[in-house]
């Protein structure tokens, strides 16, 4: 049975920008944890169409009108972000709920924010976490990155109880590029599957996709470390294995020798690592770090290299020690 926790007339509100999905497992989050919860959609009829069979709590206000006051959960895709942060009005600490690196500008959420919103405070909420299993208060553990002390202390704050478990950490920057690039690993983590190649296969992928994140997390400013944890090495467990994933479903479409546009015209869903990959492979270049596998799906979407093309390619890379 899902916790469930009052709120206290005291308790600041948590306002969660977005109803997909994500948006209504986080407002529901916020709510078990005792806050008073506003949920932003742009057509507030259709709430509920992104989790069937998941009833939204009466007293979580549904509104179509941006926040003023209280804590902000940006639930919106990464590529919509920038045009719905600019609109915002001035309040609390933003909470980039959503992963990648947005096209174009090659910007990660933070770097967005402060583009649009300077000054504000700022952090990502990331790791491993399916939407439809939080809004069934099933258990949890994810990452609240950010510089500041405070805002991670405030966003835990707003979201914790004993089955869904916060952890701090101020490395954003690492847990940004964990939280992007483990959706294009997955996309090739599926389409190792997809093609018949294997459990090692994938197993190997993962590993080494692991490496090409901590790699790009160094080069631009974080820590290889953070992304061993959950915002890294717990994204790409979750996202690389299971059929839940869009990213992985994507790639297992693509292994079985569906193209990338048909598969994404089934799809309503928005599959992240889609436009991620060509994005983040461009960051990575710009530093000089080597992420082969991230090159290899960016140019099969791309159609620059069959997906067997892609294959023969890493597995003739040359030996070296890990």
């Amino acid at each position: 049975m899902a916790e469930t926790n009052p709120s206290a007339a005291s308790a600041p509100t948590v306002a969660v920008i977005g109803a997909g999905a994500w948006g209504l497992a986080l407002a529901m989050q916020a709510r078990r944890a005792g806050r008073p919860v506003t949920l932003w959609a742009r057509t507030p009829a259709r709430i509920g169409a992104r989790l069937p069979g998941v009833t939204l709590p009466a007293d979580i206000a549904v509104t179509g009108t941006l926040p003023t006051a209280g804590l902000v959960l940006l639930a919106v895709p990464l590529q919509h972000l920038r045009a719905i942060a600019a609109r915002l009005p001035p309040g609390g600490p933003l909470i980039c709920c959503a992963k990648g690196i947005e096209a174009g500008t090659l910007a990660l959420p933070l770097e967005l924010l402060a583009d649009v919103q300077p000054g504000r405070a700022a952090g990502v909420l990331t790791g491993p976490s399916f939407a439809a299993e939080v809004a069934a208060g099933l258990p949890a553990a994810v990452v609240l990155a950010a510089g500041q002390e405070a805002v991670r202390a405030e966003a835990i704050a707003a979201l914790a109880t004993p089955a869904f478990r916060l952890y701090g950490n101020d490395d954003p920057v690492g847990a940004q590029v964990g939280g992007a690039a483990k959706n294009v690993i997955a996309i090739a983590a599926g389409a190792v599957i997809g093609a018949g190649l294997g459990e090692n296969a994938r197993a190997g992928l993962i590993t080494r996709g692991l490496a090409e994140l901590g790699r790009l997390a160094a080069a631009l400013g974080g820590r290889a470390e953070t992304v061993s944890g959950l915002s890294g090495l717990g994204d790409l467990l979750l996202t690389c294995t299971s059929a839940q994933s869009r990213n992985y479903a994507f790639g297992l479409a693509l292994g079985r020798g569906e193209a990338p546009a048909a598969i994404l015209a089934g799809r309503s869903a928005v599959t992240e690592g889609v436009a991620t990959a060509p994005a983040l492979l461009a960051r990575a270049l710009a530093r000089g770090v080597a992420v082969p596998i991230a090159a290899a799906v960016a140019a099969v979407l791309a159609g620059r290299i069959t997906l067997d093309q892609a294959i023969a390619a890493l597995l003739a890379r040359p030996l070296r020690d890990e």
